[in-house]
């Protein structure tokens, strides 16, 4: 069987909202022409705070009405989580009926590309039973969030590289209260975020078994 291709974006520091139209338009690209390949996005947002779909108001710790965070509620799931620059998220659009067609696989799958990352830097990363994310030495360094339509993927993993994590005070990150949130940079302090995306590129593609296809958005469908 060939190799699926999958179309990298490498997209720097994007609002949330322009990244979550640009997957809205490759799932509606991909739902009515389901050979398309696949996409993955790799980026970072400017301070921003996202609840999934049936996130609870109570893991936010400031007043709605009061604020000047931004926040928005999307389709993935999971509770409330925090992106800002130094955080590499990643967005994969990905059409399981080519790979499997199971949501617990794919979670898996997200996981152990973030394992692989963190093991080049000599870290362990670690599963939690029942909990999805990647945690090393009890501190989360990665959340996951995703949503699948017809088998195809969008939302998707935010690995801590090196940011300012004093934003994750404001919430309960996840709803999990009793286990902190921490970085890559907390055990590798030299960490190079453009490094990380390209190994973060690399083990994707090992774990998916995917070429990746390097794209601007110059040359496709959507403009910046």
């Amino acid at each position: 069987m060939s190799t699926r291709r999958c179309l990298f974006y490498h997209c720097g520091l994007v609002p949330y909202e322009t990244a979550w139209n640009w997957q809205q338009s490759f799932v509606a690209e991909r739902r009515q022409t389901a050979d398309l390949d696949d996409v993955l996005l790799l980026l970072e947002h400017p301070p921003v705070y996202t609840l999934g779909q049936g996130a609870s108001l109570d893991f936010l710790k400031f007043d709605l009405d009061k604020t000047l965070h931004l926040l928005y509620r999307t389709e993935r799931g999971g509770e409330v989580t925090y992106h800002c620059p130094g955080q590499l998220v990643g967005y994969p659009i990905l059409n399981l009926r080519h790979y499997r067609q199971d949501l617990h696989w794919y979670l898996r799958q997200l996981e152990e590309v973030l394992i692989r990352v963190l093991a080049l830097y000599g870290l362990t990363g670690e599963r939690i039973p029942g909990l999805t994310g990647v945690w090393v030495k009890g501190c989360k360094v990665a959340a996951i969030g995703i949503k699948v339509s017809r088998w195809i993927t969008m939302h998707g993993f935010a690995l801590n590289v090196c940011p300012d994590l004093s934003g994750f005070e404001q919430i309960v990150p996840c709803g999990i209260a009793d286990k902190p949130v921490g970085s890559l940079a907390q055990f590798v302090p030299d960490v190079d975020i453009d490094q990380v995306r390209q190994q973060v590129a690399s083990c994707f593609a090992e774990v998916f078994q995917v070429e990746l296809v390097e794209e601007s958005f110059a040359s496709g469908t959507l403009a910046l």
